[in-house]
């Protein structure tokens, strides 16, 4: 009996020691967790890496589409009606300003010239008569009491009356004469023809919408492209562009710029850019599209930022800096891109560091040291 109570105070004994050793063991793994949670949470708090912002003025090369152009063209209308004459150019012949095209006919304006010009020498001869009689009143009016005052009036007002109707007669007489010019159809600049739409025979002028010619100039090119919005501010007014076109493979072109629209297309917000390319040797046809290489720069510096660093959300496009231990979400607009870095806009100073690698599960504030 005192053995088995013996035995019984042993026992009761073994299961404390084992509930303490258990309860023991419980409280260091809690113990050990909170450790290493509080641990994780630190490790995790300062192990954001971060990189300085930068802020440069790099020059950087972009390519664009472009299209030569003729640096004039035009299509050549009959500015009066009538029958082509004679044709003296046809598809492809190069011709100097001022060079003879075609001659038309209308022998109903030649009449009218001759009628106007006759018309004219008729009230030219009453204009004379009138003035020769007021001469010879005022010669005679200079002895006193031979001639009334108001016939020397009425002379000099038929005289005027005389002499206006002989300068509207003159203009009307030179209007003939220069719509006669107007059946000479002349080129208007250097160049060649490139549409030849009519025969000899045809009627032309207004009324009939054909034109006589297309002409193009061809030693002198305009390289027309339009830059991208984000761009725009890029341009120097010195710039120079090196181009290719697709039937001269393997040689590149260069040109310098000459003009911008100065304003941004509301259509496409793009600006538009012109560059002028002599042609003289007529190795460049007009209506080639080119490949354009610019080498562009800003007008001042600018923040840059490792493209890895930049946060897209449904909310927007962030970078988050890291200053002072203090996580901070900035919203920017994206700029150009080289060498794997983003120029970024955006309230940002020159002191920040960003986050290289930043999630949206990254919160703002301090961090937990």
């Amino acid at each position: 009996m005192y053995h088995r109570i013996l035995r019984n105070k042993k026992s009761q004994v073994t299961t404390l020691i084992g509930c303490l050793l258990i309860l023991l063991l419980v409280s260091c793994s809690e113990k050990g967790n909170q450790k290493k949670q509080s641990t994780n949470k630190e490790a995790k708090a300062t192990s954001y890496p971060s990189v300085a912002i930068k802020m440069m003025n790099p020059e950087y090369e972009l390519s664009v589409p472009a299209e030569l152009k003729p640096y004039e063209q035009v299509v050549v209308y009959a500015r009066v009606e009538g029958f082509v004459k004679q044709l003296y150019v046809d598809l492809g012949d190069h011709v100097r300003k001022g060079q003879l095209l075609a001659v038309l006919e209308a022998p109903e304006m030649n009449q009218k010239y001759l009628s106007d010009k006759s018309t004219e020498q008729k009230i030219f001869s009453d204009y004379q008569y009138a003035k020769q009689a007021y001469d010879r009143l005022a010669d005679a009016a200079k002895t006193t009491g031979a001639v009334a005052a108001i016939e020397i009036d009425r002379a000099k007002s038929v005289m005027e009356s005389a002499k206006s109707a002989y300068q509207a007669s003159k203009a009307g007489t030179a209007q003939s004469s220069q719509l006669q010019q107007y059946l000479r159809i002349t080129a208007p600049f250097d160049g060649v023809i490139t549409a030849r739409n009519i025969s000899v025979g045809a009627l032309v002028g207004s009324g009939a919408d054909k034109p006589l010619f297309m002409m193009a100039q061809g030693n002198k090119l305009r390289l027309s492209l339009s830059l991208p919005e984000k761009h725009a501010a890029s341009v120097n007014r010195e710039a120079q562009a090196t181009f290719t076109v697709s039937s001269q493979p393997g040689k590149t072109f260069t040109a310098h710029l000459s003009r911008t629209s100065g304003l941004l297309d509301q259509q496409d917000r793009s600006l538009k850019l012109e560059f002028d390319v002599n042609n003289s040797s007529g190795e460049l046809q007009g209506g080639d599209y080119a490949q354009v290489k610019l080498k562009l720069q800003r007008k001042n510096p600018s923040y840059w930022v490792p493209a890895s660093s930049i946060l897209n959300t449904q909310s927007g496009t962030y970078v988050m800096t890291l200053n002072d231990q203090a996580v901070k979400r900035i919203s920017i607009k994206e700029g150009i891109q080289l060498d794997g870095l983003v120029e970024v806009f955006g309230n940002l100073s020159v002191d920040d560091h960003i986050i290289t690698k930043p999630s949206e599960e990254i919160e703002d504030g301090k961090l937990t040291k």
